[in-house]
């Protein structure tokens, strides 16, 4: 029996059945009943994954009211997303309190890169494409891949669509047209078609349009708890468009696969600012031109060797605008490119022990107008070796990257090069014979380099700095039951406790010069946390069934650095001791209703835990009804949205307020 390797069997069982039932269809006529030969595909137990993921399906991800990444990211456990507030609004995503630039991000495989500040805009990705996200705390526990996914304290993994067709069918058509609060308008189309029984095609287009205008409160107190601003007003400058397209070429070949994407986002947007003493700032601009394209190849040489390359080339370039009249104009353009190469190979010593090496290169530069720039570039080489063993009841991996980081300017002298160690061994154990429970853990050390602006933005950046580093330890468990003929047909709940110190923190600090800032490595902070998660699938008729997803997380992240300072073990910002969400979906024949909720619960906004900096706990309620029906041969479905139901006033940044309740329309039409 030939062993095909797990990440190529979506696309090998879809193109060996589509390719089975074409050859059959001429005899549609004389046989009113197919049969497909079966189909038997055996993966390696040393390729399978040791700690178990979040994940979100297609299924899933409908039911969230989620147009963006961000959006649907706000319903994993031990993830906080930092959102400025409307359709256009920055939205970056923090793991475990450890910061955005711990987490790494990947698009079909490939990691989506910004070497100028480290932070990736989710809300730029759109779900009209995606098909599931995973994320990973740690790493993902799989041996077979690229040598820098070791290197990351978290993950992301986008996957979007592969086409599959039905028996009759080469192509297929889908069209989604939606209206929104705000002036919103969305608009995109999915084309998929098979060119040969082996490669097909698609191309994914969206548009975004929204004046970004909405009706919010401001509330502020003085020192002394005394009201100093109430207003009800409009938020103004928050406009956007945007147009994404993407296109892919997916194949198949003898014992492997390959896929080539090209990717473009183009925008213009308002920056609504914070809103300060009742001041509102609306003379801020952006605009973003984000191309790149990627190509991977992967084939198994025997039942014992796999390899992977990945190739990709990005070019962003962003132009940033400011007009206040009441700050220094600004108007400056940055361009950033990178160049990235990897190849991933595993090797089968036994059958349940096999062994991987990978090897990265990652070339980075940054390019602006503005005065006194540098012109950094960034080479980085990342190795790394692992190991997994299965052996009944008990999966081991363990790896090792070893990452080399030069950097060049034009104008400074060049510092030496960094180097760095990130090993981490993950452990899963079946404690009896079933498989229903299982307990896991894993110790990690990670690190990330400092950003081009951390290191040289003008009058702020600090070339002497050090990369932060991150040790993590994790212990969960998982339990997960399937129910035949019964109420309850699926019950799945997972725990896990875990310590995360964080050493040279990188932080702000003023030189004592008004408006003069430099960064420095001052930080020292401990992270303590609880995640809980349960599903359940409830069926009490043959036509209605009930999804519930549950996650909680409870966090202590403290400034553990100085105990001189007057913020010595206080929650560190933005960070609230309890947050959790909801999602309950009822499907009854063509109709589903859904629910979803999200609460987060107080925090501070400044080191010092004081009166003056606390924010409240908010929540939201999320409501959508959806009908599916056939016209003809045309399948549409209609979605009705009701966004933050109880509407709600607050800021997940301070002086960022956030939309009241607000309402969306959707038509989808398959052909």
């Amino acid at each position: 029996m030939q062993r095909v390797h797990i990440f190529g069997l979506c696309v090998a069982l879809v193109v060996a059945t589509s390719g089975h039932a074409q050859n059959k269809k001429q005899q549609l006529e004389l046989d009113s009943v197919q049969h497909v030969r079966e189909v038997i595909v055996v993966s390696k137990n040393t390729y399978r994954e040791v700690i178990p993921s979040q994940k979100l399906d297609g299924k899933v991800l409908e039911k969230l009211n989620a147009h963006s990444v961000a959006d649907a990211l706000r319903y994993f456990s031990g993830l906080q997303i930092k959102d400025y507030g409307g359709v256009g609004g920055l939205k970056t995503v923090n793991i475990r309190s450890m910061g955005t630039n711990h987490l790494g991000v990947f698009y079909d495989g490939i990691e989506l890169g910004n070497a100028q500040n480290g932070q990736i805009d989710l809300g730029q990705l759109s779900l009209d494409n995606v098909e599931e996200i995973t994320l990973y705390n740690g790493q993902k526990s799989a041996i077979f891949q690229p040598a820098s996914e070791f290197g990351n304290a978290g993950s992301v993994y986008i996957r979007t669509r592969t086409p599959r067709f039905s028996v009759d069918k080469s192509f297929n058509l889908k069209v989604k047209a939606g209206y929104a609060s705000s002036d919103t308008y969305r608009l995109s189309g999915l084309w998929e078609n098979k060119l040969t029984q082996s490669v097909n095609a698609s191309l994914s287009l969206g548009y975004l349009s929204s004046s970004g205008k909405y009706k919010f409160r401001y509330l502020r107190h003085n020192q002394d708890r005394s009201v100093a601003y109430d207003t009800t007003a409009i938020r103004q400058n928050g406009d956007i468009w945007a147009l994404r397209a993407e296109a892919n070429l997916h194949g198949v070949i003898d014992h492997g696969m390959w896929n080539w994407k090209v990717y473009t986002y183009n925008s213009q947007r308002g920056i609504p600012g914070a809103i300060v003493n009742n001041v509102w700032r609306r003379g801020e601009r952006q605009s973003d031109h984000n191309h790149f394209s990627q190509m991977r190849f992967q084939k198994s040489f025997s039942d014992a060797f796999s390899t992977q390359w990945l190739t990709k080339y990005a070019y962003y370039r962003t132009h940033y605008v400011n007009n206040d009249p009441t700050q220094l104009p600004v108007d400056n353009t940055y361009k950033q490119q990178e160049f990235y190469l990897s190849t991933a190979n595993v090797l089968g010593l036994m059958p349940n022990w096999s062994i991987s090496l990978s090897y990265d290169f990652k070339w980075n530069k940054l390019d602006s107008d503005a005065r006194l720039f540098v012109f950094p570039h960034r080479f980085t080489n990342f190795l790394s070796f692992a190991t997994a063993f299965d052996y009944q009841r008990l999966k081991l991996q363990a790896s090792v990257l070893a990452t080399f980081v030069k950097d060049h300017t034009k104008t400074l002298i060049d510092g030496n090069s960094k180097f760095a160690l990130s090993p981490a061994i993950f452990v899963n154990f079946y404690p009896f014979s079933s498989k229903d429970f299982s307990l896991r853990a894993y110790v990690k050390k990670s690190f990330r380099m400092p950003t081009f602006n951390e290191l040289y933005y003008t009058e702020v950046g600090n070339a002497l700095l050090k990369p932060e580093t991150a040790v993590q330890y994790n212990g969960g468990a998982v339990w997960q039951k399937m129910f035949a003929k019964a109420l309850l047909r699926r019950l799945r709940v997972q725990a896990d406790a875990y310590f995360n110190s964080v050493d040279d923190k990188i932080v702000a600090y003023p030189k004592g010069q008004q408006f003069r800032w430099t960064m420095l490595n001052l930080g020292k902070v401990h992270i303590k946390g609880v995640d809980l998660q349960a599903e359940t699938t409830v069926q009490p008729t043959t036509q209605l069934s009930i999804i519930t997803r549950l996650q909680y997380t409870y966090q202590q992240a403290r400034d553990v650095n100085n105990p001189s300072d007057s913020y010595y073990k206080h929650q560190i910002p933005y960070i609230p001791w309890h947050s959790g969400s909801a999602v309950v979906g009822a499907n009854y024949k063509a109709w589903q209703l859904n629910y979803s909720f999200i609460y987060a619960g107080k925090r501070f906004n400044q080191q010092e835990n004081i009166v003056y900096n606390y924010m409240p706990a908010w929540y939201t309620s999320d409501m959508s009804l959806i009908y599916t029906f056939n016209w003809k041969k045309t399948r549409c479905k209609i979605t009705a949205e009701v966004n933050n139901l109880l509407a709600q006033d607050y800021d997940v940044i301070l002086n960022y307020p956030m939309p009241k309740r607000n309402y969306a329309i959707t038509l989808d039409v398959t052909l």
